[in-house]
């Protein structure tokens, strides 16, 4: 029975290219799993979008001297171009800075206020005698209190993980350029969530999940929430780029609605977006409103708080007052079912650093590598339960041993082959002759579908295609006992259903590799001849609203295909086939280490 599956994405700050840490902490696991229960015949909706608001948007149009308007809007450009060649198949890859996601986000708060879940409180912040202004937790650094690493935000430290008190931060500095004067906290008044009185309702909600949610998730929402509690959380701030707080009150037109509370909003703005662009504007309710709908939140582990705790908050603290609110009818919206976020990768043994150009970026490593590659080697070393490295070495390795050798050259060696000696066709042979060891190995194969499906299932990716890549060597292991190549001479009809069977091994698992490997995994597919494509097309489209145009990313999906075992029938005409992957010298190495920290 389809299930609707809503794949949402953490959404990244326009003020950074996107590196290979983030393509596999979320992009991609949340590709490979769209893709999967595309197949599987699931109604899937994968979104996400650029976050245009925050302070890394401000700091980094600060320092380019530029409007932050132009700066969100040329990183936006940038990650579409990214998420088209490494073919991350957004259904809408969209903006938080458009007019449908300012409404939806003032409704949540609007719906919030109704409940008795918000309220004023005027607090110290950090201020710039210098700027004459209140300055964003992020334009803050300093000492963590809690465990003495210095650079700490002055809202979260990166270091232990813990969200901070702004006003407990040591020795704290401004990082705006040019700013020499020393912060000093100033009274404000904002907007607070009172989460403490939510608590009881979130720590229900993990325990409900806690058998299908990774240990890591839960040490850093369920068992932080035992051990610590959930406290009222500020959410607006004294900010000139944002969405504005739907209050009409004096003094309230300079605050906008705080970064963290409006992004995760995102989640349901951008749903509600697709159905708009789509000609159907109540479409987005398969995935929000129906209680059987399934939310997978793909995220790195420096959010998991966030989306395991607070954005589960915001949503039980609506209720049925968003819809409401937004539409006229009191109807709950739902919880996400799973998040499962990944750790981080680090590159050659060290942190990924931007500022010190310690990193692969995604737009220049596929100017030299193709995407199956990249895509391949960022899910067998996903770091799914604890941090992961990428290696120049084994990058090499893996694409040369495994790709390659194992997977590629099984599929060419088998095609060319069979198109060399049987008139560019599969082998006529009956089938009910097919020999114990050809049923055995198409069982094996028939197999994999349960196997690797189950660990996909499970979000368990980088097992999933560790199983496929097993497979691939049982059907190597298949044809050098029955040797084809040898076997011709002597009897053709014994080689040709050896190389029935293994065609019909690849055209399968053509399809097990296809969502981690949709590129070279299409291009298969065309060798065999086949009409229907396996995956939709990617294409842009520019929305215009109250605010001026934004480019979405979209995808067109494909119908018929269907994750299960080949059904080649004896005879098929195939194409001329030719290599999937290259290999890789040796040189690259030292190569791509002498681009690091440059």
């Amino acid at each position: 029975m389809s299930e609707n599956i809503l794949i949402a994405v953490a959404w990244p700050y326009a003020n950074a290219e996107i590196h290979v840490g983030n393509l596999t902490g979320s992009h991609l696991p949340g590709d490979i799993a769209a893709r999967y229960h595309r197949l599987k015949g699931n109604k899937v909706l994968m979104i996400t979008g650029t976050d245009s608001h925050g302070t890394p948007v401000t700091m980094s149009a600060d320092k380019l001297g530029k409007p932050v308007e132009e700066v969100y809007k040329s990183y936006h450009e940038g990650f579409i171009e990214l998420f088209q060649k490494i073919g991350i198949s957004y259904d809408l890859y969209t903006t938080t800075h458009s007019e449908n996601h300012f409404k939806v986000s003032q409704t949540i708060f609007l719906a919030l206020q109704k409940n008795g879940f918000l309220f004023k409180k005027t607090e110290p912040q950090w201020f710039s005698p210098g700027l004459n202004r209140f300055l964003p937790d992020r334009y803050i650094e300093g000492t963590c209190y809690i465990c003495g690493t210095e650079g700490a935000r002055s809202d979260q430290c990166d270091a232990c993980g813990n969200v901070l008190d702004p006003t407990k931060l040591v020795s704290p500095k401004s990082k705006v350029e040019g700013d020499t004067s020393s912060p000093e906290l100033r009274d404000t008044e904002h907007f607070y969530i009172d989460l403490s009185k939510l608590e009881p309702d979130v720590v229900k909600y993990l325990k409900d999940r806690a058998d299908h949610m990774r240990d890591t998730v839960l040490g850093e929402s369920l068992r932080k929430v035992e051990a610590e509690g959930l406290k009222p959380r500020a959410i607006t701030r004294d900010l000139d780029w944002g969405i504005p707080v739907p209050v009409d009150e004096a003094g309230w037109d300079t605050k906008k609605l705080y970064v963290w509370f409006e992004a995760v909003i995102g989640y349901l703005s951008a749903p509600i977006e697709w159905s708009q662009v789509s000609g159907n504007g109540e479409a987005w309710r398969d995935w929000w409103t129906n209680p059987n709908a399934k939310q997978f939140h793909f995220i790195g582990k420096d959010n998991i708080f966030f989306h395991t705790s607070l954005w589960p908050a915001e949503l039980m603290g609506v209720g049925s007052a968003f819809m409401e609110l937004f539409a006229g009818e009191e109807v709950p919206l739902i919880l996400p079912y799973d998040v499962p976020a990944n750790q981080f990768m680090n590159l050659e043994g060290k942190k990924i650093s931007g500022s010190r150009s310690w990193a692969v970026w995604g737009r220049d490593a596929l100017t030299r590598f193709d995407p199956d590659a990249i895509r391949y080697y960022l899910t067998i070393n996903m770091p799914e339960t604890k941090d992961s490295d990428w290696d120049w070495a084994e990058f090499v390795a893996r694409n040369n041993n495994e790709l390659v050798a194992t997977w590629g050259n099984l599929a060419n060696r088998v095609l060319a082959f069979c198109y060399k000696n049987w008139e560019g066709q599969v082998p006529d042979v009956d089938l009910s002759t097919l020999r114990p060891a050809d049923l055995e190995l198409l069982a094996a194969i028939e197999n994999g579908f349960n196997t690797v499906g189950a660990e996909l299932e499970a979000v368990h990716l980088r097992s999933a295609v560790g199983e496929a890549m097993k497979l691939a060597t049982v059907v190597n292991q298949y044809l050098d006992v029955n040797a084809p190549w040898s076997a011709i001479k002597v009897d053709k009809a014994e080689a040709g259903k050896t190389i029935y069977t293994a065609l019909k091994a690849i055209d399968s698992l053509k399809i097990i590799f296809a969502p981690f490997l949709p590129f070279t995994s299409e291009k298969l597919h065309g060798f065999f001849n086949y009409e229907t494509p396996l995956f939709g097309e990617q294409y842009t489209e520019e929305v215009s609203d109250s605010l001026g145009t934004h480019t979405v990313l979209r995808y067109k999906p494909v119908e018929g295909l269907q994750w299960k075992p080949s059904e080649l029938q004896p005879g098929k005409k195939l194409n001329q086939p030719g290599p999937l992957f290259k290999k890789l010298e040796i040189e690259v190495i030292d190569v791509e280490r002498g681009r690091l920290g440059k």
